[in-house]
């Protein structure tokens, strides 16, 4: 993951990726993870993603990892919320009311400073990352949170007509990463809009258990 360019696209506000609302897909098919109340959701590359409102409006809790600062000032700041900020190894952890959020390289992201997880929900992690790097990423994700489910969301479209991120994942590409871990099961799917309007894309919400 070059930081560089992330850093960069977040102070220069280039967040085309940032949507307004949670996620339509997200609020269609959260309910098949099963969680009971109070569960605890990983995000990675969370952002200031509004799906983290959604989640702590249903009661949940949340941890996050993301490697820009200025995002995670933004989304405190877009919650109303005042982050306690502490170290935590090469990170730095920004904490609230049922919200943790470790702030640096995801892969410095242990399982003792995440806590338990009760699922994953990856909207804008998977779908950032270039081909040579999903491999260590699935893995490392799968690992830190002991194979929890995860309600994944794709896009697939014809990558020779523009480059990632974000990137096309198709449904191969999902069980050459999952497959030794996790089942998968297609919840829905539909034509993608917003940045990807111009394109002829589709967003699909994926169950990995």
């Amino acid at each position: 993951m070059d930081h560089d360019f992330w850093l960069s696209r977040w102070h220069a506000n280039q967040i085309g990726f940032h949507e307004a609302e949670a996620n339509a897909r997200l609020v269609a098919h959260f309910d098949a993870l099963a969680l009971g109340p109070g569960g605890r959701i990983f995000v990675p590359l969370c952002g200031k993603t509004r799906d983290i409102a959604w989640f702590l409006s249903k009661g949940h809790a949340v941890t996050g990892v993301e490697l820009s600062a200025l995002a995670i000032a933004q989304l405190f700041e877009d919650l109303g919320a005042a982050p306690t900020i502490t170290n935590a190894g090469p990170m730095r952890r920004y904490s609230a009311a049922n919200l943790d959020v470790f702030v640096g390289d995801l892969f410095d992201l242990t399982q003792d400073m995440t806590g338990p997880v009760d699922a994953v929900y990856d909207r804008g992690a998977l779908v950032a990352l270039p081909a040579a790097m999903r491999t260590r990423y699935a893995a490392h994700v799968t690992r830190i949170t002991q194979s929890a489910p995860q309600l994944v969301i794709c896009l697939e479209y014809d990558q020779t007509l523009m480059d990632g991120p974000p990137f096309s994942i198709d449904p191969h590409e999902l069980r050459r990463l999952y497959g030794g871990q996790y089942r998968q099961t297609l919840l829905g799917s539909g034509r993608a809009t917003g940045r990807l309007s111009h394109l002829v894309a589709q967003e699909s919400a994926w169950l990995l258990r």
